[in-house]
């Protein structure tokens, strides 16, 4: 089964989704960017209230949009949410020359971190099988330009499948996202991530408009019951 991420941007957010059914409460805030921070005084209020009604239910948060090369920048806003007592840390990084550099750093920070490796240009398959052997609980693929492409518009989705699985294999998390959507779902299944992420698509005017439960609600549902068979595309 696929949990759903829901992407919130305030406390009244994060208790709709909750309530709503997604299983992982994402803090970020998404007029400031792909993976845009929540203050992290926000983030720690969010979290002290969540755990006091939800208290296994995860948390993730992300740290802002970041130049890879920005290690010291990264480091200290990897450490700043993660004192807030969030489960997971996310990070974005993207390929190139800086990236494993990046990655590793990651690896070596005191805090769960679950980098994003953001794919606009496909997926570099070597660094996905590099990052799976550092050791983090949980990748992550999504897009950082929201254009209306959604992930797999701009992946090979059989390379997607293997990275994937590389990752399973490892004994880490994988997840999807990247402004998916309803015409996507089956390909969702067919991959069979860990956990799919949303913000668009729990959100009736665009990915910067008021979260909406009944969205949450229904996509739980069908992310919880996939077809008898679905074949990656």
């Amino acid at each position: 089964m696929t949990a759903l991420l829901a992407s919130v941007r305030s406390y009244d957010e994060a208790f709709d989704a909750a309530q709503a059914g997604a299983e992982l409460i994402d803090l970020k805030e998404p007029r400031d960017g792909a993976l845009g921070g929540v203050p992290v005084d926000e983030i720690a209020r969010i979290v002290r209230a969540l755990r006091a009604h939800y208290p296994v239910k995860p948390i993730s948060a992300a740290i802002g949009d970041v130049p890879n090369d920005a290690l010291d920048d990264i480091a200290a806003r990897v450490i700043g949410v993660s004192d807030t007592g969030v489960d997971y840390v996310k990070v974005g990084v993207t390929a190139g020359s800086s990236a494993r550099a990046c990655l590793a750093h990651l690896a070596s920070l005191p805090a769960t971190v679950v980098p994003v490796l953001l794919c606009d240009e496909g997926v570099d398959a070597a660094l996905s099988d590099y990052a799976a052997g550092l050791g983090f609980a949980g990748i992550v693929f999504d897009t950082a330009s929201k254009d209306g492409r959604t992930l797999f518009d701009r992946v090979d989705m059989a390379t997607l499948a293997r990275c994937l699985s590389v990752i399973a294999a490892r004994g880490a998390m994988t997840g999807v996202a990247g402004s998916l959507g309803w015409a996507q779902l089956a390909q969702i299944h067919a991959l069979k991530p860990d956990i799919a992420g949303f913000r668009t698509a729990l959100c009736a005017e665009g990915r910067s408009a008021r979260l909406d439960p009944g969205y949450v609600a229904r996509w739980a549902e069908a992310l919880h019951h996939a077809p008898r068979e679905t074949h990656v595309m």
